[in-house]
């Protein structure tokens, strides 16, 4: 993918980033299955990663252009990281709908997705996204060490500093200055964006509303076991 052709995406996502969302909308559409307010918390998140991974995106877009290596870098790990709280809702909403992840347990998850913090901005905890990232890995192997790795160049260890702005000369005893990131990339960037944008395009379009229309008629079919369990807790 060129970077133009990766921009053009972008602009797409843009065009279609959800203003608004209304719970009684989600109620008049079907009042069963959107009285469980994991629903909303579903489809608000859904927006809210599209909105940040958009940004974030068009970000590094703009700076591969700039051959701006490092902030590029940096962006598409934030992104990775966005992308993977998608990839996790889908992938808990799956495990709902096979019985392998009891409700209200994924109902918790997804407030905590959408409002956990480490600051304590909020009252709940954040999950931990080197946790959801494993979790990831099941799906799309090799995610893990990407992220690994655009992390040794986010922080100041060997790679994000000696190895980014300074070559060694043994011989010599001597030590010259550069910026390096150029040479040591090449279009790894480009690549790694396109594969991340794919990914999303894919998460986002086809999994995230084929399983949402599934969960609502699972809730419509299990309301009143719910009814009964919510009771008992």
């Amino acid at each position: 993918m060129r970077i133009e052709q990766l921009e053009e995406l972008i602009a797409g996502w843009r065009k279609s980033l959800c203003p608004h969302i209304e719970l009684a909308g989600l109620i008049a559409r079907n009042n069963t299955a959107h009285k469980w307010k994991v629903t909303y918390r579903s489809i608000v998140l859904r927006e809210l990663v599209l909105w940040r991974f958009t940004d974030l995106i068009a970000q590094a877009a703009y700076l591969i252009r700039g051959k701006h290596v490092l902030g590029a870098r940096v962006l598409i790990r934030s992104a990775i990281e966005t992308l993977a709280i998608l990839i996790y809702l889908n992938q808990k909403t799956a495990m709902v709908l096979e019985g392998k992840e009891n409700f209200f347990r994924f109902a918790e998850m997804t407030s905590r997705l959408m409002l956990g913090s480490r600051n304590q901005t909020t009252t709940l905890e954040a999950i931990n996204i080197l946790s959801v990232l494993e979790k990831c890995e099941k799906q799309y192997p090799g995610i893990v060490k990407v992220y690994g790795e655009l992390s040794e160049s986010a922080h100041p260890n060997y790679d994000g500093v000696c190895a980014g702005y300074s070559v060694v000369n043994e011989k010599e005893y001597r030590t010259d200055f550069k910026n390096r990131w150029a040479e040591k990339s090449g279009e790894n960037e480009l690549t790694l964006l396109e594969i991340c944008a794919r990914t999303f395009d894919d998460e986002y379009n086809e999994v995230w509303p084929r399983y949402f229309e599934k969960l609502e008629s699972w809730l419509v079919t299990n309301d009143a076991t719910l009814e009964q369990q919510k009771d008992c807790i």
